[in-house]
């Protein structure tokens, strides 16, 4: 995708603090409690292995970062906008 594309697409996520890298986008979690920000891991893990794409994972106590890029195509890809969308609505 072009920076254009990314850049448009991440306008319509809102449900949590996005970035994007040079060859990726990122989500972040803040919670209350390390409980729910594990929870909160597992459930994305659960939607990531329905659509056998699956993101890079930082989990620093409360805070969760989610990095998404296609690794076969080497960037940003429409099945990492699907995920950002379904990490959103969780």
């Amino acid at each position: 995708m072009s920076k254009f594309e990314i850049d448009d697409k991440l306008k319509n996520l809102n449900g949590s603090l996005l970035d994007r890298e040079p060859d990726a986008i990122a989500q972040a979690l803040h919670s209350q409690h390390f409980r729910d920000a594990i929870t909160f891991v597992l459930r994305v893990a659960f939607e990531s292995e329905e659509m056998d794409h699956h993101p890079d994972i930082l989990i620093e106590y409360n805070r969760v970062r989610f990095t998404l890029r296609t690794h076969s195509e080497g960037g940003v890809t429409e099945k990492d906008f699907e995920l950002a969308y379904r990490i959103d609505k969780i």
